[in-house]
């Protein structure tokens, strides 16, 4: 493990080997020489993203993040946890996403929580930034316990959600992935969908470092196999009857919630909207 420390928290810092791998592939990704910082790219053709090697459940997951200049309309970049992959119709969420913006107006930041699948009840708040994020390194944190989550700009404590009994089963409580994803949200992200990226001033780069994932590392959840997928065999583990191509076949249907959806935009930047409806943006 690198021996580095943040400055806001005075924890270790691993490199990219140590704790994360591609979303997709290696394209749209540079890792430095040292392997302590990466570069995320986003271009005509596509976006990036990384995952972390494990799922979490609670810990302290940080990184110092530099974002793109310039133009900037229609990009997001976002820092956050999610387990959708594993939990279609019930996952939990916590977001830092950052909006772009038209030339001369600030970068905006909002955070997001969500629990149990609980994506309709509008749990995100929205600021806008008082520094430039594209001149230099800022330490963006997530401080997630079976209490409390706590979202951080260097050290200033930005959001505390605790948990109350109120809440039920929408505090976010499952094992969950960490994800950087740089992503083309033309339809919605600045001015309501208005303000489209620009490709002219591509590549777009966002670059991370002093990367922190302090936490409970857990096993990834068991698959569940759905029932008409389960009834193609026989409890001898093969299929019931040969498959013949161009034949039919049952698929599994994904449902596919925010996080699902962010993950194909940052494959392909297409730049279409989100499904559902989004949160209302408090302290605006």
């Amino acid at each position: 493990m690198a021996t580095t420390t943040t400055n806001a928290f005075n924890l270790s810092t691993i490199t990219f080997e140590e704790g994360y791998s591609p979303l997709f592939s290696y394209f749209n990704i540079e890792r430095s020489p040292d392997d302590k910082s990466f570069r995320l790219l986003l271009n005509r053709f596509s976006g990036s993203g990384v995952i972390s090697t494990e799922y979490y459940n609670y810990g302290f997951f940080s990184a110092s993040i530099k974002l793109p200049a310039i133009y900037t309309a229609g990009i997001v970049v976002a820092f956050y946890t999610s387990n959708v992959d594993t939990f279609e119709k019930n996952h939990d969420e916590l977001d830092i996403e950052f909006l772009g913006n038209v030339n001369g107006q600030p970068w905006r930041f909002q955070t997001n929580l969500y629990g149990n699948g609980s994506v309709s009840r509008g749990r995100e708040e929205r600021y806008r930034m008082w520094f430039d994020p594209s001149k230099e390194f800022h330490q963006y944190s997530i401080i997630w316990t079976p209490k409390n989550i706590i979202f951080y700009i260097d050290e200033t404590p930005i959001r505390e959600v605790n948990r109350h009994p109120a809440m039920g089963g929408d505090f976010p409580s499952k094992p969950m992935s960490l994800y950087a994803t740089i992503w083309d949200a033309s339809s919605w992200a600045t001015n309501g969908g208005k303000a489209k990226v620009d490709y002219k001033h591509e590549p777009f780069a966002t670059e991370l470092k002093d990367l922190v994932l302090e936490g409970y590392p857990v096993p990834p959840p068991e698959c569940v196999i759905v029932q008409s997928e389960r009834d193609l065999f026989k409890d001898s583990g093969r299929l019931r009857q040969k498959m013949k191509f161009g034949g039919s076949h049952t698929h599994r249907k994904h449902r596919l919630g925010r996080s699902s959806k962010r993950r194909n935009r940052v494959a392909s930047s297409g730049g279409s909207s989100k499904s559902g409806q989004r949160g209302s943006a408090a302290a605006m």
